[in-house]
């Protein structure tokens, strides 16, 4: 008969499994991605258009839906649009002309042209435009997380951090200029919250201005460049934070914040952005009404907290070795069978997390013990839940480690309720505390 003892003394056989976090080519997250079967490549599809597997797909959903939880708070609005438009747009925005060679573009069989979009504000400002607005209901916050396309040089392609197709959590919001500053904040908030969960507690912000020896390069006038900019300036000196300016560094039609993240190896990325638009508003005419019944031009702010779901995948995976938080995890609880007779308790334990809304899988393959803890190890998952004879007798207690190597017991009824606590609070620690037994 197999007890707890026969499973610690299984468990302590790889109780000192280590999870390689050391070295940058250990932290690819090409190599991760494939090990935890995240996202894959083919030839068939194309170079820089990355397919997402199931697991990937949890990540990439849970990710923006953190993102919208944020947003959400703040009053945004989704909306949705397609991803081709006529030439026409990006003609009048600009991009057209500025952008034609980075453009994927599309005849129809009657000879129209078309491209794959490369952003999404142009549409954007087409739903703003689409009727008149009161400054009583300005701001107007739009936000969509979707892909867009940019045709870059096949040489400059790398895993997730330059590709064909990008997920952009991308928002805009359509204020006031007497709004820009708190709207800006808001972001901003939004941002600091977000990162602060995966430990990106050291924002340096910089502030891309453009470049005036090369006006030429950018849409709109000196005048309303240096108009944003020193918004911008206000903005980066209220909130007290680092920064720095970086003249050439702006878009197109706007300078920009920059927030830029160190991660645990030292490494500094470019992530989210918040940017100020004097242009794209002025080249589509759009205005709301004010308090005395006129006409008044708007601006727009453009961020995007994730800059994009492939490079943030990519940095997190890096930054993190591939140790996801156990909300994010595609795979939160694995439940380990010792033997087949155990096999049918294990299923009824994973039918009761997975109605409680955790991810779980049940290893029920004929491996050793050892073997399947070592896999779950490997593959990082936050919990594993040993099912052997003494579990499955009445009123027993499960048998539960995690992937960091503490071990447990605790009551299904009790462990259910502090899982589905850590998966709405985002809790990262893996530790439990009352209630729950810790197994020497």
């Amino acid at each position: 008969m197999l007890t707890n003892k026969h499973v610690c003394l299984a468990v302590n056989m790889v109780s000192s499994f280590i999870m390689d976090t050391g070295s940058e080519k250990e932290r690819d997250h090409k190599k991760l991605g494939k090990e935890l079967d995240l996202f894959t490549f083919s030839d068939l599809v194309g170079s820089g258009l990355p397919l997402w597997t199931p697991k990937g797909t949890i990540v990439r959903q849970e990710l923006d839906k953190f993102v919208w939880d944020l947003r959400s708070k703040c009053d945004y609005q989704r909306v949705t649009i397609p991803h081709i438009t006529k030439r026409n747009l990006y003609e009048t925005s600009g991009h057209w002309q500025k952008f034609a060679e980075d453009l994927f573009k599309v005849t129809s069989r009657d000879e129209r042209e078309y491209a794959l979009k490369p952003m999404n504000c142009p549409h954007h400002t087409q739903i703003f435009a689409r009727k008149p607005h009161s400054y009583r209901e300005m701001p107007q916050r739009y936000a969509e997380t979707t892909m867009v396309y940019r045709d870059e040089q096949s040489g400059e392609l790398n895993g997730l951090t330059r590709v064909l197709s990008i997920t952009q959590d991308d928002s805009h919001v359509f204020c006031r200029t007497t709004q820009i500053k708190d709207e800006f904040l808001k972001i901003w908030d939004i941002i600091d919250t977000f990162y602060k969960q995966f430990g990106f507690t050291d924002l340096k912000v910089r502030l891309s201005f453009h470049d005036s020896k090369t006006q030429e390069k950018y849409l709109g006038t000196s005048d309303l460049w240096e108009s944003a900019e020193n918004a911008l300036r206000e903005i980066a000196k209220e909130r007290g934070t680092t920064s720095f300016e970086a003249p050439g560094e702006a878009a197109l039609y706007g300078p920009k914040l920059d927030f830029l993240a160190t991660d645990s190896i030292g490494r500094q990325h470019q992530v989210a952005t918040i940017q100020l638009d004097m242009n794209l508003p002025e080249r589509f005419d759009l205005s709301c009404i004010n308090e005395r019944g006129e006409r008044e031009r708007i601006v727009m702010i453009h961020s995007a907290i994730m800059g994009s779901i492939e490079r943030f995948t990519a940095i997190l995976l890096e930054h993190t070795a591939g140790v996801l938080p156990f909300w994010l995890s595609p795979v939160q609880v694995r439940v380990l069978p010792i033997a087949e007779r155990h096999n049918e308790f294990a299923h009824k334990i994973s039918e009761k997390l997975k109605t409680a809304g955790v991810r779980v899988e049940v290893d029920d393959n004929s491996e050793m013990l050892g073997k399947k803890i070592r896999a779950g190890k490997t593959e990082k998952i936050p919990y594993l839940v040993v099912i052997g004879d003494q579990e499955i007798q009445p009123d027993s207690t499960l048998t539960i480690e995690t992937r960091e190597g503490r071990r447990y017991s605790s009551k299904i009824e009790y462990l259910i309720s502090e899982l589905v606590k850590k998966i709405s609070s985002r809790d990262n620690d893996l530790n439990f505390v009352e209630g729950v037994t810790t197994v020497l």
